[in-house]
């Protein structure tokens, strides 16, 4: 039987800079390939080859035993090849039926007219396959980045591709979703699809995958059967050296001096009556699954979106205003998206560090920015996040997601901010830049300022947090200490509905 998809001394290079080596790799007919690497290895660099967006210097690639050499996304679509891409390209302004069928409306009765009823059903079906119970008619924008990103596996399942590339599926999913998210692609994998899952979550990947390939500075430094590595052996392999530990020690407990207290907080459609304090030098987490109102609290927090009930005091005096006096108060949120959010993808490195702080780095009187003290700053905080590979005035949007976060980072601690938020602040990251992050958010908890870590990632918050606070529907469905970090526990309280046993 013909491979699904070979690709044979795939090579690329940007600026003269190589970023693909000679890379080999096979997938079969109803098999999942597993693609793991850090950032940067050029995972998504091949893919993007195979998907048509990227032009190779060199080798060859074959569709179902019939070459192919791709010259725009249409093409590899028209080869039957579906990709989601880690960065999502949904239309906020249109619909969920209207994203999911933007290239191939039905048609009424065979005319050039857009039959609306049948791609609103055709749509709800799609949207009960990936398990989002959300109206077809609902405007994107109004979704969750988690939900957004189960509408564009839904759009790939509809174009019946034969390959389908899924980079970070499941970054933006809670538990429940991933489960369920997992189990389909299990179904597509009987339905004889080849899949290529490229993930950070390594655990995941031995999981679903049949077979794992390891890229190390844009060469395969592994490959093999999933059932011969562990994800220790994965790490090794993907960093060039044994990783021991990723979460930093556990911190002896801080003192109880509250910080940022939040008092019968509430919003109707998202938040009912949250009540919590944050301790000074504490990392506080919050766990839920998708809906549960975690990123509508830290946007409330922050002063993005209004609450329409109780009050939030910091240092004891209430916080009100938007994000502007919100900052000038010491507040500082690392949000769910950083590319959406969280930089100014064309703009330099050093202009997004310094952004909220050029009134700290200009001269009187005529107010012009020192530049030698920006430099200065930009440097010092480079230093300090372990920014690699990254100029002053390389645009931030070409980085890796993980010095990307790292950037956002140093534009907020350029300044130490009294209370830091932080929505999920290592999706799609590898797992050596997971562990820096992990460590400077120790390293500022111990400085005394405020930690809110918000994740779907019950290990990442068990890792490295004080306390935990579940969210279900809304609430606050119950908090542990770190002597009661247990799994099960701490998932049945966020399930809507309390089980027993």
């Amino acid at each position: 039987m013909n491979a699904a998809v070979a690709m044979a001394g795939i090579q690329k290079a940007f600026g003269g800079v190589p970023v693909l080596r000679g890379i080999t790799l096979e997938v079969a007919p109803g098999s999942i390939l597993g693609l793991v690497g850090e950032n940067g290895a050029g995972k998504s660099t091949l893919m993007n080859i195979l998907g048509g967006n990227v032009q190779p210097d060199a080798g060859s690639i074959s569709v179902g035993g019939q070459p192919f050499s791709p010259r725009t996304p249409a093409d590899a679509r028209t080869a039957g090849i579906a990709f989601v891409h880690q960065e999502l390209t949904l239309f906020g302004n249109l619909t969920i039926a209207e994203n999911l069928h933007l290239t191939r409306f039905p048609r009424r009765w065979g005319l050039p007219w857009i039959d609306r009823r049948a791609s609103v059903r055709q749509a709800a079906d799609l949207l009960a396959r990936v398990g989002l119970s959300q109206r077809a008619d609902m405007l994107v924008e109004r979704l969750t980045a988690g939900e957004r990103q189960l509408v564009e596996i839904a759009r790939a399942i509809g174009a019946q591709a034969r390959v389908l590339i899924l980079d970070e599926p499941t970054t933006s999913l809670g538990a429940v979703e991933r489960g369920r998210l997992l189990s389909l692609l299990r179904e597509l994998q009987d339905a004889g699809l080849a899949i290529i899952f490229i993930s950070h979550e390594l655990s995941e990947v031995l999981q679903i995958c049949d077979s794992v390939v390891v890229l190390r500075d844009g060469q395969v430094a592994g490959t093999g059967s999933a059932s011969t590595f562990s994800v220790q052996s994965l790490v090794a392999l993907m960093v060039g050296r044994e990783v021991r530990q990723l979460y930093p020690p556990v911190r002896a407990p801080g003192n109880q001096e509250p910080l940022l207290e939040v008092r019968r907080l509430g919003e109707p459609s998202v938040a009912h009556e949250i009540s919590l304090t944050l301790h000074r030098g504490e990392m506080l987490g919050v766990f839920g699954l998708m809906g549960a109102g975690r990123s509508e609290l830290a946007r409330m927090l922050f002063g993005l979106d209004r609450h329409t009930s109780g009050d939030v005091l910091l240092e004891g005096r209430p916080l009100s205003g938007g994000p502007a006096q919100r900052i000038r108060r010491g507040l500082a949120f690392v949000t769910e998206d950083r590319r959406q959010d969280g930089l100014c993808l064309e703009a330099p490195v050093a202009d997004n560090m310094t952004l909220v702080h050029l009134a700290a780095l200009t001269r009187t009187p005529l107010r012009l920015i020192d530049r030698a003290a920006l430099r200065a700053e930009v440097a010092r905080m480079s230093t300090d996040v372990r920014l690699t590979r990254a100029a002053p005035h390389l645009p931030a949007g070409r980085l890796s997601g993980g010095n990307q976060q790292k950037v956002i980072l140093a534009k907020w601690l350029l300044r130490p901010p009294r209370v830091l938020i932080l929505d999920e602040p290592t999706r799609g990251i590898d797992v050596g830049a997971r562990g820096e992050i992990y460590e400077l958010l120790h390293r500022l908890a111990d400085t005394g300022t405020g930690v809110l870590v918000i994740s779907s990632e019950l290990e990442e918050l068990t890792g490295i947090c004080d306390r935990i606070l579940v969210m279900r529907q809304g609430e606050i469905g119950g908090e542990f200490p770190r002597d009661r970090f247990v799994r099960e526990d701490l998932l049945r309280a966020a399930l809507p509905v309390r089980v027993s046993g």
